[in-house]
């Protein structure tokens, strides 16, 4: 079976290109067929097991950027040389789409709680957020779509609510976590090394951060919530044209010597192990990896209603709480760090639900039903 899949950009920081990583290690050492259909990609080149098709058209703006991009893609869909291509863009006419984004709707509607009227009215007007929600409706009401992959219940009950998508197309995946790669023994191994290395103290609260898109995930009110927390420390991991600004906010709030930015990072194994709570506090995630992430490595884990997986959160590993209210962040922090080791085995438990092959075999039956009942090769 020859499957596409569709993303413009890839980069080992990025939550749905790690997602690609994944589905394609696991399923392409299954007898399928997978080329990746990319404006730009950074993966393993050497990989036989892949095929990659550049296409970057010349453009100005990312209006135009994605729009050139999804005419190429509709063309390759029209010719019938994939069995089955599955976008991580928003482009009508793919047979299945991974929202990985979410609901373009839904996140304009959380953004604006953290925006003045202006501001709001102002991102509803842009050319490319119009461009966004028009191509989104339109691809939720093609007739050509046959599955939509929501790595979250509270994905798919939102596309169900917006565009009446049937019952029928929406399939739940979780995001799979290789809990062999992420796990609570990363604590005796990396501990006092990073800290040491950050000059955090041995015994001191850290919170750990891990994300891009510093608005978004809810840096800034957590800076104002572990501001509160008078020995704890706060650990960023992720990249952002923001930087400077959340820099500044923490200046301000007296965490000179207790924030820790360090950029984007490739293995961010370490830092799980350093830490001692998870923290994002998102406007609105769809399923973000660092969750799964830090709850495989045996994190308790604050989160917010606006990411799917809170889904996957109890009270014994973690907690939900508002993205913007960082007096009840600051209070659920100082529960979190109060937990013992009851939370890291129930943080443990909850992401083993989410295995990688758990993911892969998802999606084997998902591709199966697509193509009629079609068999898979056995496992190599």
């Amino acid at each position: 079976m020859k499957l596409a899949i569709v993303r413009q950009k890839y980069t080992p920081f990025g939550g749905a290109e790690r997602f690609v990583e994944r589905a394609l290690t696991a399923l392409a050492g299954r007898g399928l067929d997978v080329t990746i259909i990319t404006r730009h990609w950074k993966g393993d080149s050497g990989d036989s097991r892949r095929k990659v098709r550049l296409c970057n058209p010349f453009h100005l703006g990312r209006l135009w950027r994605d729009a050139g991009f999804s005419r190429y893609v509709r063309a390759i869909v029209a010719s019938g040389e994939f069995d089955l291509v599955q976008s991580h863009e928003r482009i009508p006419g793919c047979h299945i789409y991974r929202a990985g984004d979410g609901v373009h709707a839904t996140w304009l509607e959380l953004r604006a709680r953290s925006q003045s009227r202006l501001a709001a009215w102002f991102t509803r007007l842009h050319p490319w957020h119009r461009y966004t929600l028009r191509t989104e409706a339109a691809m939720f009401r093609h007739p050509g779509l046959r599955a939509v992959i929501c790595n979250s219940r509270m994905v798919k009950d939102d596309i169900a609510r917006r565009f009446a998508v049937t019952e029928d197309k929406l399939h739940v995946i979780h995001n799979g976590v290789d809990l062999a790669f992420f796990h609570p023994d990363l604590r005796q191994e990396h501990r006092q090394r990073v800290r040491a290395e950050l000059g955090i103290p041995a015994t001191a609260p850290l919170v750990l951060f891990v994300g891009s898109g510093f608005e978004r995930k809810g840096l800034f009110p957590l800076l104002q919530a572990v501001a509160r927390l008078p020995d704890a420390h706060v650990l960023v991991v992720g990249k952002d044209r923001k930087l400077a600004q959340a820099k500044s906010l923490a200046q301000e709030l007296g965490l000179a010597d207790r924030a820790h930015f360090l950029g984007g990072q490739a293995d961010v194994r370490p830092y799980y192990g350093a830490a001692d709570v998870f923290a994002l506090p998102t406007l609105y995630d769809p399923f973000p990896n660092a969750v799964l992430e830090a709850l495989a490595c045996g994190l308790p884990v604050l989160t917010s209603p606006g990411s799917g997986a809170a889904e996957l959160i109890e009270a014994r590993c973690g907690t939900v709480v508002d993205a913007l209210d960082s007096a009840a962040q600051a209070l659920a922090l100082t529960q979190l760090l109060a937990m013992g080791d009851d939370a890291c085995h129930q943080a443990r438990r909850a992401a083993s639900t989410c295995g990688s092959e758990d993911m892969a075999l998802k999606l084997e039956t998902l591709y199966g039903s697509l193509m009629d009942g079609a068999s898979f090769p056995a496992r190599l």
